[in-house]
């Protein structure tokens, strides 16, 4: 018995001092992330010379470049083919001729808004139909009853009293949202929809929806459909009302769900603007397992600037996010420079377009470079670098917002945790995994276009909804670094065990999305 022991801890005390010496290294890997360094690359992306980064924009371009410049100078391989960036296009309209006129009467141009077009649109139409507040569903339905294909359909904004929709009422998907109404219209073979605003003013201070970028194709086959946005004094108009309190009346079931003769002529035409945004993409390649991937991603864009002359910095958002990755990636190329590369190739990527609906995300996903199917998770990075002051509990210089580590997979959960508890313990919070989240956090960065591919994937946040967000005031001075450098070391360490472990992640759990349309 005596000699069974001993020989035992030949074998136990070799694996105990293997164990300790990587995770030696392992922690000498990842003190080559410093605060100092953060720091430095964030008072670059966020500087006054990047111009807050929009979508697309010179300074976008000059911030894509420093990244490159940077991944260039770690020996990473470019990762799109021979190149850093992966550009997509994008489309802007440019208005040539715009004319409403309802019942004989021109409307100026700046009394109603162009929410959207195809190549152009010139019609007149008879009659309207009017379907309350356009809202179908399984709790409401404005359209029972109705016939509105290839017919102008009138809706009111907003919702009814006592409307309660699954899920979130202030989604832009949502049934009672514009976007919504016009899809449900369009969905049930309408030729146009007109949206009746009591309150029209603040609508028409935005920048009208023509004018905006998108990633859309515009020449994509799709039925003809226009929809514009007037005031309540021309929806009653339209109607032939012998007053304009056309929501007081809506509201007293005094106006009918049904067609009314109406005159209106809808004359507009466009030309279509090009231009292209890019990610930055780069690939630190695998050893025995370099055929899969580990994805860490952060977006680099944010809200540009106002009037050519208010910049809205970003720092927090996502400068802290895109510094991280910076700082990641040189500190797994130092571990391949020192022999102690990772198995799966890890893919190194800044995406843009972020800020106006996940468009630089969504391309990839749509067109990915290396297969989704051999992707083992997206680690994702969006505002980590300050504190959340709405935060009761705990110690705020040590938490992080950890989010969708219960979904996709069953394996994100004891990786991250275990990884944490190894090296770092801070608070990882899951406030954010709550289904009931008002914010719906999980929906609203890069990562969720990753994980309705099927991804697995954890969301790193900060929780920054109030104070400096999407203000011209989230500057750098007001990251905490030190903060800012345990968190993207926390990122480090998972992936470090993602990109090490015998096997890919599973895929074992369906992704729920609740009330997401």
């Amino acid at each position: 018995m005596r000699l069974k022991i001993i020989a035992l801890a030949f074998i136990v005390l070799p694996l105990a001092a293997g164990a300790q010496k990587s995770k030696k290294i392992v922690k000498k890997t990842a003190a080559y992330i410093s605060a100092a360094d953060l720091k430095k690359h964030l008072y670059i992306i966020a500087s006054k010379e990047m111009e807050g980064r929009d979508t697309p924009s010179p300074g976008l371009e000059k911030a894509a470049d420093y990244i490159e410049a940077y991944f260039k100078s770690l020996g990473l391989k470019p990762g799109n083919h021979g190149s850093y960036k992966q550009y997509y296009p994008l489309y802007r309209d440019g208005v040539i001729t715009n004319s409403l006129s309802i019942n004989g009467n021109e409307l100026s141009n700046d009394t109603y808004r162009v929410n959207s077009s195809t190549q152009g649109y010139d019609k007149s139409f008879s009659e309207v139909v009017f379907a309350g507040y356009g809202i179908q569903d399984s709790s409401h339905n404005d359209y029972a009853g109705l016939d509105v294909k290839n017919k102008l359909v009138l809706v009111l904004d907003g919702v009814p009293d006592g409307y309660k929709p699954k899920g979130n009422a202030n989604s832009f998907f949502s049934p009672g949202s514009a976007f919504g109404k016009m899809r449900k219209a369009g969905e049930l073979g309408a030729a146009g929809l007109v949206i009746v605003y009591e309150n029209l003013g603040k609508l028409l201070q935005r920048r009208p929806m023509a004018s905006r970028w998108s990633p859309e194709d515009p020449n994509t086959p799709e039925p003809p459909f226009m929809s514009v946005s007037i005031s309540e004094k021309d929806g009653a108009n339209l109607l032939k009302m012998d007053n304009d309190k056309l929501f007081e009346k809506v509201k007293q079931n005094g106006i009918a769900r049904q067609p009314y003769p109406a005159s209106l002529h809808f004359n507009y035409s466009k030309t279509v603007e090009t231009s292209k945004a890019p990610n930055v993409v780069a690939v630190l390649e695998g050893t025995d397992l370099k055929d899969e991937y580990l994805v860490i991603t952060a977006h680099m864009d944010h809200l540009g600037k106002r009037n050519d002359s208010v910049i809205y910095y970003g720092a927090d958002d996502d400068g802290s996010g895109t510094v991280c990755v910076l700082e990641i990636a040189k500190a797994f190329a130092k571990a391949k420079a020192n022999g102690k590369g990772p198995r799966r190739s890890i893919v190194f990527m800044t995406v843009s377009g972020e800020e106006k609906g996940l468009w630089g995300s969504e391309y990839y996903t749509n067109h990915p470079i290396f297969p989704l199917e051999k992707t083992t998770a997206n680690l994702n990075i969006d505002m980590i670098g300050r504190s959340d002051a709405s935060r009761k509990q705990g110690d705020s210089t040590n938490y992080v917002y950890v989010v969708g580590d219960d979904k996709i997979s069953t394996d994100l959960k004891p990786i991250s945790e275990a990884v944490n508890k190894k090296f770092l313990k801070m608070e990882l919070d899951y406030k954010f995994n709550d289904p009931k989240d008002p914010n719906r956090i999980y929906f609203r960065s890069d990562h969720f276009n990753f994980a309705s591919k099927g991804v697995p994937i954890i969301f790193y946040y900060d929780g920054m909804l109030g104070a400096d967000y999407h203000k011209p005031t989230d500057t750098p001075d007001k990251i905490n670094y030190e903060l800012l450098k345990k968190r993207a070391q926390l990122v480090f360490y998972t992936a470090w065990e993602m990109a090490n472990r015998n096997e890919m992640l599973k895929r074992d759990l369906k992704l729920e999305i609740p009330g997401r349309f």
